[in-house]
Formats: C-alpha cells, sequence, structure tokens
C-alpha cells in the first residue's frame, strides 16, 4: 500500500527490496519502491569477504535494504548493493518503513471503523496528498502539528473525523531542538558571578531550556518541545533576559542560534 514512485532510483540511493531470485553468482530483487522495478545484486556485493553459499545471506521473499550502484537507463539495468549499506542506514531506511506501515495501519483501522474498502480509502488520500507529501505518515504527522494538513484535503466528513481520531491517539507530535551559542564577558572584578548570576536567571525562565557551557565564554542553551512555535518563544524569552542583563551589568554579549533537525516520534 505505500506509494511506488515513477520512474528509476537515482544512484546511492538506499532502497527497500524483496529477493525474488537467487543465482550462485548473483540475486535478483524487485525494488519495492519503485513500480515495476528489478535490480540485481553481483556476489560481490552481497557481503565483504568470501561468500561460500549465497543461500547463507539471502532467502527467497526477504526483504533488504540495498544501494543503487549503477543504473543502465537504456537496458533498463540496475545494479545493487547489500554490503555497501551501514548500519546507521539501514536502521534509518527502517524507521522510515515503519511509519508507512504505521500509516498504512491507521487507514486499515479508519476503513474498518467506516465500513469502507481500505485500498479505495488509502489511493484516494494518497491521491489528493501526492503533490505535497511522499508518504502518508507526513501527512499524518504534519496534521499532528497543523489540523490545515488534512482540512485541504477537502475528505468527507465522516473520513475526516474519524482519520483525525485515530491520527491523534497514534501518532505523537515529532520532537524539535533549536540550539544557540551566547558570548558573555564581563571584565568586572566579579564578573565571574555577574555571568553566573544572569545565567541563573535564564536557565529560570523555562524549565524546557538548558544551557551548559562551551568554553571561551560561550555557553550553549538548547530547548526541545514538539513545535518550533514554543521553543522559539522559550529562546526568545531567555535570550532577551540575557541580552538586557548584559547591557545593565556592562558585558560584552552576543548570540548565535543554529536550528537543529526535527526527531521524528516513532
Amino acid at each position: 500500500m505505500v506509494k511506488k514512485k515513477q520512474g528509476m532510483p537515482q544512484e546511492a540511493e538506499l532502497v527497500l527490496c524483496t529477493v525474488t531470485k537467487i543465482y550462485p553468482h548473483c540475486v535478483f530483487a524487485n525494488i519495492d519502491d519503485y513500480e515495476n522495478k528489478q535490480g540485481m545484486i553481483h556476489i560481490s556485493e552481497i557481503s565483504p569477504g568470501r561468500i561460500r553459499n549465497i543461500h547463507d545471506y539471502v532467502k527467497l521473499g526477504k526483504k533488504i535494504i540495498c544501494k543503487v550502484l549503477k543504473i543502465d537507463i537504456q537496458k533498463g539495468h540496475i545494479d545493487l548493493s547489500l554490503r555497501r549499506v551501514s548500519e546507521g542506514q539501514r536502521r534509518e531506511k527502517a524507521e522510515l518503513i515503519k511509519k508507512q506501515q504505521k500509516a498504512e495501519k491507521i487507514v486499515e483501522f479508519v476503513a474498518g471503523q467506516l465500513k469502507t474498502d481500505k485500498e479505495k480509502l488509502h489511493q484516494d488520500l494518497l491521491q489528493k496528498s501526492s503533490q505535497d507529501y511522499d508518504t502518508l505518515h507526513d501527512l499524518f504527522e504534519d496534521f499532528i502539528m497543523d489540523e490545515e494538513a488534512l482540512k485541504v484535503l477537502k475528505l468527507d466528513k465522516k473520513v475526516y473525523d474519524a482519520l483525525a481520531e485515530v491520527i491523534r491517539q497514534r501518532i505523537k507530535p515529532p520532537e524539535v531542538e533549536i540550539e544557540g551559542e551566547v558570548t558573555l564577558r564581563s571584565y568586572a572584578p566579579d564578573g565571574v558571578e555577574v555571568v553566573k548570576k544572569m545565567l541563573v536567571a535564564a536557565d529560570a525562565t523555562d524549565e524546557a531550556i538548558n544551557i551548559r557551557y562551551k568554553g571561551g565564554g560561550v555557553y550553549l542553551l538548547n530547548v526541545k518541545l514538539d513545535n518550533y512555535k514554543d521553543a522559539e518563544k522559550i529562546m526568545d524569552k531567555a535570550t532577551d533576559l540575557l541580552e538586557k542583563e548584559a547591557d545593565k551589568n556592562d558585558c560584552e554579549y552576543s548570540f548565535h542560534r543554529v536550528e537543529k533537525k526535527k526527531k521524528a516520534a516513532a
């Protein structure tokens, strides 16, 4: 039920595959991420070192995560590698697959509640969201942050209400993390204590903020929440206080913020 991509994959892309044929020196696998595409894995790309029995590494019907090595567009040949996928890449791809499966289960559950065909409901959602989202999980996760994401699809009210309720129950908002670097320097005789009091006051502005010393008069301010808007408000509140106190106490002050990536919930 996962939306399949059209065309050919890109070199170095990670793809989910299903093993379909096993020969002594190569393996053929359907590329599940793409419509009607198959790739070949040479025995040298199965695993490092000598392989005595290729069946020790792959089984018919097994789902494997591969890297696209080479594409011959004219012949339609796709060379894949199993051994060149790192453990981190494998986990990341597996997590994406897990999210897609969760979205499918949500659709299946809603279809059961409404007593409608799950395939039809799934395809309807994919069609209406395809321009903005690669997967339904992306759509559902955006809905948790902003209900307009689902409203713009103009679904039937019964479908919308049932889907919205189940999404809220089963998908947690993604965690966002923002971080900034504050430079504070005081040249007063009691400068260390002055800076310390400023940082304690900033830390007390909200329990979500965390302040730690980096070195050389630089401090890291970190906020983790489930949405950017509130995280930014907390960061702004702390830095506004530090800037005012720095000016009052004749301290050197500067601030640089680095926005971190969203951490999607499982």
